[in-house]
């Protein structure tokens, strides 16, 4: 029979098994087990009202699923790898669901094709596009997988890192072929080509003096801009979106030929910060002058992004 805690909340005994289980991941995600590394579960049933066996069993359970991991060490419980996983999904989810409308929006404006990015594992993932209603026009790009160092998305995607997380990616990813193969992902290649692809000479980031000027310009103007580094001939540009904690989660971006865009580029930059603006806003992100005021270089780990 369950034993009642001091703090065990009214009612908590006649939820369902769900419910109960539910509450566990809540705790487990908490501020007590991100101070301590994890909760015993003498402290779950503590917090919980129910008895130790009842919650063992319950975590033996999640831990099946992935939902919760031991600590073979500390034998301490936390949140298991699947929970990232899910929530990941879910995010990506609503960002393409907020950012249709955007990109939608921005089509509109330039009569270019525009896209909403993620970092994924040190490169850049495109979620949603909408294409130009023109002839000639951008790729879409959607499930396609580039590198980040030759895109304005993921110079914009990494610009609030510290340098040291900066380095250390470029040289990992300072390297990475423009469109990214099924070596890297483990998924089918890509149908999508490039029309042109220019040569490394073309490139403005070729060592880390000048990767580090560039994140210093994008931090400055609020967003980066690439002239055929990527495809030549096709100038992009984009702006970061922030999410509720007030960091970098993705990459609003309009491409074009050179012809049409070159003229418009600090106007095609003013269009993407305030559209990028527009989704953080919808994000729950911070308002701009509150995250420059506490903003801090991020230590980013290459690989796990």
């Amino acid at each position: 029979m369950e034993t009642p805690a001091s703090n065990h909340q009214p009612g908590t005994n006649n939820t369902s098994g769900l419910t109960r289980d539910v509450r566990l991941l809540e705790l487990l995600a908490g501020d007590r087990s991100a101070r301590s590394g994890g909760l015993s579960v003498t402290e779950l049933a503590q917090l919980t009202g129910r008895s130790k066996s009842i919650v063992s069993r319950a975590l033996s359970t999640l831990a099946e699923a992935g939902l919760v991991r031991r600590d073979p060490e500390t034998r301490a419980f936390t949140v298991g790898p699947r929970v990232f996983a899910i929530a990941s999904k879910s995010s990506e989810a609503q960002l393409v669901q907020l950012g249709r409308p955007v990109l939608r929006g921005l089509v509109r404006a330039t009569m270019e094709t525009a896209h909403l990015s993620i970092l994924h594992r040190g490169n850049v993932l495109t979620l949603a596009s909408e294409l130009s209603p023109n002839e000639v026009r951008s790729a879409g790009w959607e499930g396609v997988t580039t590198a980040a160092w030759r895109t304005p998305s993921g110079r914009v995607l990494v610009s609030d890192w510290d340098d040291p997380s900066l380095l250390a990616w470029y040289e990992s990813h300072g390297r990475d072929t423009a469109v990214i193969d099924a070596e890297h992902f483990g998924r089918e290649p890509s149908p999508f080509q490039l029309h042109t692809t220019p040569p490394r000479t073309a490139q403005t980031i070729t060592d880390a003096k000048s990767l580090l000027a560039e994140m210093h310009r994008i931090r400055v103007q609020g967003y980066s801009v690439v002239d055929g580094e990527l495809e030549a001939g096709v100038i992009a540009a984009s702006a970061p979106v922030y999410d509720h904690t007030g960091r970098i989660h993705a990459a609003l971006n309009v491409s074009g030929p050179r012809e049409r865009l070159a003229p418009h580029i600090t106007d095609l930059g003013v269009l993407l910060n305030e559209a990028a603006t527009a989704l953080s806003r919808s994000l729950g992100a911070p308002s701009p002058k509150s995250r420059s005021r506490g903003q801090q270089a991020r230590t980013r780990v290459p690989g796990r992004h």
